[in-house]
């Protein structure tokens, strides 16, 4: 029973994130709305509003509450922590002055690829990918990469837990045809993404390992599909993310 009890979600803990959600969702609200929308009682929804605010989580303008600039602060602390951002910033910034597109440097956490850092190149295009931007592992060229380079086990759990929903019609959806091709990723070293997550855009992704081969985290570059094919497309643009995630790698481990 102690045990259960350990780990029994706390209510008003789910309470103050649910209302977190629905303002992120929403991109603020007021305490008629928030409590329609969860089924809660406007008090509730009230008190637990006024303590997000006093602990400087929400701001209020008028009727409506939004979240703060708080959120930022424990966003950069989180990424700052993790000693492969650092290393890898110098060689997004190089890959998206090459290569004149976007670039971006991700990792895993709870099962979902996390965009960390970016970079544009002279020619990118605006995506709905950003900073903090979390996106299921299948759905994306980065992700991929992830997936194909973690223990099978995780693998699983990760399936399991998050599913294999469609972003486009071209999304992997059905498991076996993932398990494939996350195959396929690991013998050639590198993932392609052609219009999976962005309809129009094409990218390629590739893992940084540790040295027992477990991806921390994935370099990709992405682009319109016209401009993304041929030989650029399966050629070029892999040598050059298996080239950057390997210097990447070197200056990880002699960090």
């Amino acid at each position: 029973m102690a045990n259960e009890s350990t780990h029994r979600p706390v209510e008003t803990v789910e309470t103050a994130f649910d209302l977190v959600d629905a303002l992120k969702e929403r991109d603020g609200a007021g305490v008629s709305a928030l409590a329609d929308d969860l089924g809660l009682a406007k008090s509730t929804v009230h008190r637990h509003l006024r303590t997000l605010e006093e602990r400087g989580l929400l701001v209020r303008e008028g009727d409506d509450y939004r979240l703060s600039t708080w959120f930022l602060d424990y966003g950069v602390h989180a990424r700052n922590r993790r000693p492969v951002v650092e290393v890898a910033r110098p060689k997004v910034d190089e890959l998206a002055a090459e290569t004149n597109e976007k670039v971006w440097f991700v990792l895993e956490e709870h099962g979902l690829g996390v965009h960390v850092y970016g970079a544009e190149g002279k020619h990118s295009v605006k995506t709905h990918a950003r900073i903090g931007r979390r996106t299921p592992l299948h759905q994306f060229a980065a992700g991929k990469a992830i997936l194909a380079f973690l223990r099978e086990e995780r693998v699983a759990e990760i399936l399991d837990e998050h599913g294999l929903a469609g972003q486009t019609h071209r999304t992997i959806t059905d498991r076996d045809e993932l398990l494939e091709q996350l195959e396929a990723i690991r013998e050639r070293g590198y993932a392609f993404n052609r219009e999976e997550s962005v309809a129009g855009v094409h990218a390629v992704g590739a893992p940084v390992r540790e040295e027992d081969g477990t991806a921390v985290g994935a370099i990709s570059v992405a682009g319109p599909a016209n401009r993304l094919r041929g030989e650029l497309l399966t050629d070029e643009l892999p040598d050059l993310l298996l080239g950057a995630a390997n210097e990447i790698e070197i200056n990880l481990a002699h960090s």
